[in-house]
């Protein structure tokens, strides 16, 4: 298949983790300022804050843009960079595993987390340092695992170029938990030795303080 991306979907992606001891503050940072400032740029279309249940660093945040140049807009340069808060600077600095691309949708395109509806689960696959024709087997192979599933609402591929090399992630949102067998992974082929993060996430929620009913 083409993995041509002209016109296609954008995404960003953000992964970290914080020390135990910034836990409290970087939910609040997280909820209160980072997140609401980025979901409301224009061009980010969805914005989703999941929480990995198998795998490393535990949090990550995903946005799905109309198309890469909205990052490279007003909106976002103005909280971005330089402008950055002094909290933004202050958790920024703490933080362990931080991994950030900027992705262009190469399958199936133009595709936005929540399409197919509500997952229970995401599983995120990352291929390091691959060329044009790895990527195709890698779209390839996602699709052999998890398309025709009655565990899989929707399959998506992304291209980001990093800067030392070219990654492919795979976003897998799943109705309900499933995994694919040991030795499934073969249908990769030659790409399989660049795959060096398989997480499985499951959606951030934050239940504030007071919302619980109370008993009498």
């Amino acid at each position: 298949m083409s993995v041509a991306a002209t016109d296609n979907r954008g995404l960003m992606l953000a992964m970290m983790e914080p020390p135990a001891s910034l836990e409290d503050e970087f939910q609040q940072w997280y909820d209160s300022e980072h997140f609401p400032e980025r979901r409301s740029i224009e061009g980010f279309l969805t914005a989703n804050r999941i929480v990995c249940i198998d795998g490393w660093p535990r949090y990550a945040a995903m946005y799905d843009l109309s198309d890469l140049e909205v990052m490279r807009g007003t909106g976002y340069a103005n909280i971005s960079g330089d402008n950055y808060s002094r909290w933004t600077d202050r958790i920024m600095g703490h933080v362990w595993g931080q991994y950030r691309a900027e992705a262009t949708q190469i399958y199936p395109g133009k595709a936005l987390f929540g399409d197919n509806g509500a997952c229970s689960r995401v599983a995120l696959w990352r291929f390091r340092a691959v060329t044009e024709t790895l990527m195709t087997e890698i779209v390839d192979g996602l699709r052999t695992l998890y398309e025709e599933r009655p565990e899989t609402a929707q399959v998506r591929v992304f291209r980001s170029q990093q800067q030392d090399a070219i990654d492919c992630l795979g976003i897998v949102e799943l109705h309900s938990p499933w995994k694919p067998a040991e030795g499934q992974t073969a249908v990769f082929g030659a790409a399989l030795k660049h795959l060096d993060l398989v997480n499985i996430y499951t959606r951030y929620q934050r239940v504030w303080g007071g919302t619980y009913p109370q008993q009498k």
